[in-house]
């Protein structure tokens, strides 16, 4: 079994690592439980960096005098994403670096 995300393989299984999984598994299920095991695992990364962005942001939201905070992650992260000191990880990475900080 090999498993890639946009056409890059990130892992693959060998028989005996499948097997090892198929001894708690039923054969039959090995592959739609799996899937539902990484999707499982994505969301519930996202709900907790979801938290952090929420919990880092609302404060910032405020003091942007934004008035209508949306309760939807997507428009939520949106609105976000449009704010001028807005700043992925990379941009605050290496406005630390400059500043000397890191």
């Amino acid at each position: 079994m090999r498993i890639d995300i946009d056409g890059v393989k990130l892992i693959t299984l060998s028989e005996s690592q499948k097997n090892v999984f198929k001894y708690g598994i039923n054969t039959d299920k090995f592959e739609s439980t799996f899937k539902e095991w990484l999707k499982q695992e994505i969301k519930h990364r996202y709900s907790i960096a979801f938290d952090l962005f929420k919990k880092e942001w609302d404060p910032k939201l405020i003091d942007n005098e934004i008035a209508m905070i949306p309760l939807d992650k997507n428009s939520y992260a949106s609105l976000v994403f449009s704010q001028p000191n807005y700043k992925d990880y990379k941009s605050r990475e290496l406005e630390a670096a400059k500043q000397g900080k890191i």
